[in-house]
């Protein structure tokens, strides 16, 4: 396979603090994906030999109001000086912020077309501080359905339609596969039609959000399609374990190592 696989530390091996969560995944051959850096000690994490994956890309705000751009575009400044800490390639966006429970700080049930116009604009601005930093930004598409309820830009369709209108190298998506199939389905069109514009992609079965092969997704095809497509980037399981850590690993691999 050509792709990398990674998974996300902050939902596997529970029992254990953070930073031994990053070595058991790292020493298993993963790239590592964290969430909010801003409660974790990154010195401490670079220093466990991991290579990360994806962080969170900010900390508070969204890509419509005057208030919530400024603070999206202030704190996605102190994610790129953390992201230096552990090497993050990609830092993770949302089309707003989101509180307990993923819920969004700020519902919308209906956008605009000039809140289209402003979230690209906002989009442009965080790309081209990528751009400076040499990282990329990455924009996760959500369900509404079952997780996140009253997040403005979350289907897939959604967050491709603004990374192709901003339409530049430091703004990729980062498709999730789990919440795409609980909000549009149809996987394999999906990753075809929005392949040039993905940054990196998530996974994780239906229902329950644990790892391949204990819902309804058939992720052996969806890897055949992805070889067949030639992806090269990042595959992360963001997944909880439906037993055994090292076995949901282990089932990850098996679905996608072709």
């Amino acid at each position: 396979m050509t792709y990398r696989l990674a998974a996300c530390a902050e939902m596997l091996f529970l029992e254990l603090p953070f930073e031994e969560r990053v070595r058991r995944v790292h020493k298993r051959g993963f790239l590592v994906e964290i969430w909010d850096w801003s409660n974790k000690d990154l010195a401490a994490l670079a220093a466990t030999g991991a290579e990360f994956s994806s962080m969170t890309g900010y900390l508070r705000g969204d890509l419509t109001t005057d208030e919530g751009r400024a603070e999206l575009l202030a704190t996605a400044k102190e994610s790129l000086a953390a992201a230096e800490i552990i090497d993050s390639p990609r830092l993770n966006l949302h089309g707003t912020g989101l509180g307990e429970g993923g819920l969004p700080v700020v519902p919308r049930e209906r956008v605009t077309g000039e809140d289209w116009v402003r979230a690209a604009e906002t989009l442009r601005q965080v790309a081209e501080l990528g751009a400076a930093a040499g990282r990329t930004f990455v924009l996760e598409n959500l369900n509404r359905a079952v997780d996140h309820p009253g997040t403005p830009f979350a289907r897939a369709a959604d967050t491709l339609a603004l990374v192709r209108a901003v339409d530049h190298p430091n703004l990729r998506l980062n498709l999730d596969l789990y919440h795409a199939q609980i909000g549009e389905g149809n996987l394999i069109e999906l990753v075809t039609e929005a392949l040039p514009w993905i940054g990196e992609i998530q996974v994780a079965d239906v229902p329950g959000r644990c790892e391949p092969g204990t819902g309804e997704i058939r992720y052996e095809a969806v890897a055949a399609a992805l070889r067949e497509l030639d992806y090269d980037g990042v595959i992360g399981m963001e997944a909880w374990a439906s037993g055994d850590p090292e076995a949901a690993l282990e089932a990850f691999v098996a679905a996608f190592a072709g």
